[in-house]
């Protein structure tokens, strides 16, 4: 069972290059975004805008997969990643974020999240996930489009090739839950009582968010059952993540010394799904499909 691993922090290349011709969103080194002030319903000039960017960071994630292999590094992903937003006029919208040195994440077998590429190889057995966002500027205005899925490298065992299924599973139950008029907790509800099924861990402290001109609005998308807390109303036009992260043990998580990637506290496999979703008259609209 290769369950339960031992991720060490690698060698991390420098800072890829961005062309001044792409716009880059205001936060890029700077201590942080300014803090958002806006509606979380969207315009429809808005929502277009939104599914260029989502459709841009679902057909970057299919270019960074597709280099998945044993012997590629995180660090190759990343450029991959890379290149295929620039080609499309669009910034990484990580990269600069908080300090955050690279342009999606990497997040391997027990990393939670926020794993940064390095130079680690990854290994026949391993399960990465890949979280990339594409802000792209049209007519002066730039948005966020949120991603991010976990991918098996090579002959996988069992128990984390489940787990992977499940948290793909869990995320398509949060998104089928979105209506108008419901509180935004019952994503969250959604989601435990299925990872419960199988007694996986639900990450409670990394949430999805709201999303649009700004990559964190401040609205938050719990994937637990947290009623009667987040009970804003689901409208027409609103526009959030839902990521859930499960974890084949505990819950509970520690964090490297780098200040970003989190780890399961017990070391053993996490999975993470994400999609950026539009609230419609009937349901939800994914904006990061390719």
């Amino acid at each position: 069972m290769a369950t339960v691993t031992a991720i060490e922090p690698g060698t991390i290349s420098p800072r890829l290059a961005v062309p001044s011709s792409i716009a880059r969103p205001e936060y890029v080194d700077r201590p942080g975004p300014t803090p958002y002030d806006g509606p979380e319903v969207k315009s429809p000039e808005i929502i277009e805008r939104m599914r260029v960017a989502g459709r841009i960071a679902a057909q970057a994630m299919a270019a960074a997969a597709a280099a998945i292999a044993p012997g590629v590094t995180t660090d190759e992903i990343d450029r991959v990643g890379h290149e295929f937003l620039l080609d499309h006029g669009a910034y990484p919208s990580t990269l600069g974020y908080r300090g955050f040195p690279k342009s999606l994440c990497t997040s391997v077998n027990e990393v939670v999240c926020h794993g940064i590429p390095d130079d680690r190889p990854l290994v026949d057995g391993d399960i990465v996930n890949i979280d990339i966002t594409a802000f792209i500027t049209i007519d002066g205005v730039g948005v966020h489009g949120d991603t991010d899925a976990t991918y098996l490298v090579g002959d996988v065992d069992e128990e984390s090739r489940l787990l992977v299924e499940r948290t793909h599973e869990a995320m398509m139950r949060g998104i089928k839950a979105v209506r108008p008029g419901r509180e935004l907790n019952v994503i969250g509800r959604v989601i435990e009582s299925y990872a419960k099924r199988f007694g996986y861990g639900v990450i409670r402290d990394f949430t999805g968010h709201g999303i649009g001109t700004t990559f964190h609005s401040g609205l938050i998308v719990p994937h637990y059952d947290a009623a009667p807390r987040y009970s804003d109303v689901m409208e027409p036009g609103m526009t959030f993540t839902i990521e859930p992260m499960l974890n084949l043990g505990t819950h509970e998580w520690d964090m490297w010394d780098d200040g970003w990637t989190v780890v399961t506290r017990d070391r053993r496999r996490s999975a993470q799904f994400e999609h950026t979703l539009l609230v419609t008259e009937t349901g939800a609209e994914i904006l990061t499909l390719a």
